[in-house]
């Protein structure tokens, strides 16, 4: 019980971490001219992922399981998530937010990762992240109501990233 406790905390913690990065680029982004798109889904989302975490660890303290072999996969899904996080988050530099803000200077990153994979972020971070913290809490109705719940709006996020992208960007394609 101890060790769920303990990784819920430091989930919370790294999320907590990663918006301060996210506030402090949104802030610069938005004294430069940056323009917020989506907004009344990125708070969606927000709340999604606030939901996931909680019910996720309601239900590993319900079922109050051992560490095992998916306890396992699970933390290895999670940690690999939260490296590839910082991997985008030091491709994209001052670009990267939790919300899409395009700023009047802004330029498409050409680095391989985003061209064999259009959107890192969401499916080397977020979706190992969630499915992982799953795993660790044994969370299994979490994992498949939440993962089916959150997908509304992140496949909604991820459109309208394409969207703007493409229409405000100068390179992408």
């Amino acid at each position: 019980m101890t060790a769920l406790v303990v990784f819920f905390a430091g989930a919370v913690l790294f999320r907590l971490l990663t918006l301060a990065i996210s506030f402090r680029h949104e802030k610069a982004l938005r004294a430069g001219g940056a323009v917020e798109h989506g907004a009344a889904n990125t708070r969606l989302l927000a709340l999604t992922h606030v939901a996931y975490y909680v019910a996720g660890f309601a239900e590993g303290l319900f079922r109050a399981p051992r560490f095992d072999a998916v306890s396992g996969l699970g933390l290895a899904l999670y940690l690999f998530g939260a490296a590839m996080l910082f991997v985008v988050i030091a491709l994209l530099g001052r670009f990267w937010t939790v919300r899409i803000m395009i700023a009047p200077d802004h330029v498409a990153v050409t680095h391989p990762l985003f061209r064999v994979l259009r959107h890192p972020n969401y499916y080397l971070n977020i979706l190992p992240e969630l499915v992982g913290y799953a795993l660790v809490m044994h969370a299994f109705a979490t994992l498949v109501i939440g993962m089916a719940i959150y997908a509304v709006p992140l496949v909604r996020r991820i459109r309208e990233e394409e969207r703007v992208m493409r229409a405000d960007v100068p390179g992408y394609t």
